[in-house]
């Protein structure tokens, strides 16, 4: 007998499963207690099938795109049968399915009259977890030990039975009891996601529930398959870097991609990058999938559900020791932050066949984390500084960059730190915090504003991390089509005594002295299409905003702007763009 499949029901489930997985989120944001969670938002929240296929998730920032799937897969495979209702299990072991050791996830089974439906899970980045240097970064680390505490699948609920010597166990080796709260806010929202599931089960059936996920896979699926077809078919190549392993100076690290298209699906092939390096300048293979997922939902249709349909077009190949799908026990945290060149890598390949769907180069990630003793408080802080990591995202086909939107990895722009929560959660004292003059590469559509950020620091035995990427000239934000690149990133500490510290992508800063003035350039994205394109009452408005240069409007965009009256020289404009002989 054939299953009986209603069309308008599928839609309303897959409807329902996601605004389930956006009330978890909703639950994380008012309940968590770190900054990193409920303001950068740094997390994800989804819904699994039994076997651990992605249901429907969301993320609220994209590098958490395929984050959950692995991990779930794998904790079903190691538990086997010893799954039960009431359990609670803990993830973020990077080498049996997680992204990043610091991004710790809660798992739940979802059981209806006795029978395992689905999974509930939460996953955010913890503000510590363990390892040698506090914050969950440690450039200077040489295996995952000195990076984290690995969390292999462990019950921390068995039976709805709290297991008291697990969490002590864990949280013993973690420095901030603020990480025990988060994760039980992490816990509460696996159990909002399982009211959810069970509301739909009593209502439906789980027959009905069943047969109406296969087909929303199906049809999820044939959607894919249709973007792919609509693709030129052929093999596309792309190349990107990652600047400096954090130990051999000037050193490199090549992405090498063939992107190929045919009947219907789509491969993205890393042979022949980088082998890994000695240091934390590696990604874990759900890393890697996870960029490339999140640029790929870039180019194709945005209203196309998240689900395990999406992912059976797309093949990855990706071959085990390249610093993309480093071989154990590598570190790996700077993983998530290699996003940002792998979206170089495929925008490049794809600006040959899908030239009005791309991007130009969206600005690199340079964080730094501050940790120290807040004496305001008597207690010790730490901060990853969202508020000024965040650039400009590149110019695409018919519109500018977004300013100030922040990493391709971690969008989210100005909502990702409060400034008046900046400064009650730390012992710092903002300065400045603006859109940065000239930041934006130019093109006919140019790209987004980074910004610059500026506080004194007035905590005391302060250490700063810096780990990221964009302070070398060749790693800001390509131009395509003409377009010019964007500005490059730049930390800098001003100490009291006058001294200037700038500090390396990836370094450690130990016994910064309180007084100190942190300073950080986070660069523009690039441009798209040539800049002598860009309508000139469009550039002239831009100058009187205060975001693009006299100069800048004369020399990138070929606009002569007086600047006694800020009025355009039309006779010198079209000298400048070549319309006078």
């Amino acid at each position: 007998m054939a299953k009986k499949i209603d069309p308008i029901l599928a839609s309303v489930f897959q409807r329902r499963f996601k605004s389930i997985t956006e009330e978890m989120g909703l639950t994380l944001l008012r309940t968590t207690r770190s900054p990193i969670l409920n303001e950068a938002r740094d997390f994800v929240t989804g819904l699994y099938t039994p076997e651990g296929k992605m249901l429907e998730q969301t993320e609220y920032i994209p590098v958490l795109a395929f984050a959950i799937q692995p991990a779930c897969q794998y904790i079903v495979n190691y538990f086997g049968d010893d799954i039960h209702p009431g359990d609670v299990i803990l993830h973020n072991d990077v080498f049996t399915g997680g992204n990043q050791n610091a991004d710790v996830a809660v798992f739940k089974p979802i059981f209806h009259e006795g029978i395992l439906v689905a999974w509930a899970v939460c996953k955010g980045h913890q503000a510590d977890i363990g390892g040698a240097v506090a914050g969950g970064y440690n450039p200077e680390a040489r295996e995952v030990w000195q990076e984290a505490l690995r969390i292999t699948p462990v019950k921390i609920y068995e039976k709805g039975i709290f297991r008291r010597d697990v969490w002590d166990l864990i949280f013993a080796n973690i420095r901030y009891d603020i990480v025990a709260e988060d994760i039980k806010a992490q816990m509460g929202g696996c159990v909002v996601g399982e009211r959810g599931i069970q509301a739909l089960l009593q209502r439906y059936g789980i027959d009905t529930f069943r047969n109406h996920i296969q087909y929303l896979f199906e049809a999820t699926e044939k959607m894919v398959r249709s973007e792919i077809s609509a693709i030129p078919e052929g093999t596309y190549h792309g190349e990107s870097t990652v600047f400096y392993d954090g130990i051999h100076e000037g050193s490199t690290m090549k992405i090498n991609l063939n992107v190929t298209v045919k009947g219907g699906e789509i491969t993205f092939d890393f042979t022949g990058s980088s082998p890994q390096t000695e240091g934390f300048v590696n990604a874990p293979y759900a890393a890697t999938a996870s960029a490339v997922f999140l640029t790929f939902l870039m180019l194709i249709n945005p209203d196309i559900p998240h689900n395990d349909g999406i992912l059976r077009p797309i093949k990855i190949i990706n071959p085990e020791g390249s610093f993309l799908n480093a071989r154990f026990p590598a570190a790996t945290t700077f993983g998530n932050s290699i996003t940002g060149p792998i979206s170089d890598a495929i925008f490049k390949a794809m600006s040959q066949a899908l030239p009005k769907r791309v991007t130009a180069g969206w600005n690199r990630f340079l964080g730094f984390t501050l940790t120290g003793h807040d004496p305001r408080k008597n207690r010790p802080y730490v901060d990853i500084l969202f508020l000024a990591l965040k650039g400009g995202s590149g110019g695409t086909w018919m519109a500018d960059g977004y300013d100030h939107i922040g990493l391709i990895n971690c969008a989210g722009g100005i909502l990702a730190q409060d400034y008046e929560m900046f400064e009650v959660h730390d012992p710092h004292f903002l300065i400045k915090h603006e859109y940065l003059l000239d930041s934006a590469g130019a093109g006919r559509w140019r790209g987004g504003l980074g910004v610059e950020t500026e506080f004194v620091i007035q905590g005391e035995k302060v250490t700063g991390i810096a780990f990221g990427d964009g302070i070398e000239e060749e790693a800001r934000a390509f131009g395509i089509f003409g377009g010019r690149p964007g500005s490059a990133n730049k930390i800098e500490l001003r100490y009291p005594d006058g001294t200037i510290k700038v500090a390396k992508s990836k370094e450690i800063i130990r016994d910064i002295p309180k007084g100190s003035i942190f300073y950080e350039i986070a660069g523009g994205g690039g441009g798209y299409g040539d800049p002598h394109e860009r309508p000139v009452e469009r550039v002239l408005e831009e100058v009187r905003n205060g975001v693009v240069s006299i100069r800048s409007a004369r020399e990138d965009y070929g606009v002569a702007i007086d600047p006694e009256t800020l009025e355009v020289d039309e006779a010198a404009t079209q000298r400048l763009r070549g319309r006078i002989k």
